[in-house]
């Protein structure tokens, strides 16, 4: 994304590691939600933000809250946070 088009405030996600958790494919995840494969990896990058509705069908697929999936901050990596209880 060129850093003219960056928003003033990212929105971070962990939907990668949670396809990844549940060996599941973008094309699989695109089609639970609606989406094309292409949408799913531009989320995943980060050079696209959800829109509220798709936020919620991405939550609903994993069984997670959206505060567990999207994120203002960055997200520790999940064995950290695992780990340091």
């Amino acid at each position: 994304m060129s850093p003219r088009k960056q928003p003033k405030d990212p929105l971070y996600n962990r939907i990668r590691v949670l396809r990844a958790e549940r060996d599941m494919s973008r094309a699989q995840l695109a089609e639970l939600i609606g989406v094309n494969p292409q949408t799913v990896g531009a989320l995943e990058r980060g050079d696209h933000s959800p829109s509220l509705d798709l936020a919620f069908r991405i939550c609903e697929v994993f069984g997670l809250p959206v505060e567990a999936v999207f994120s203002r901050e960055e997200f520790a990596p999940m064995s950290k946070e695992l780990y340091t209880r």
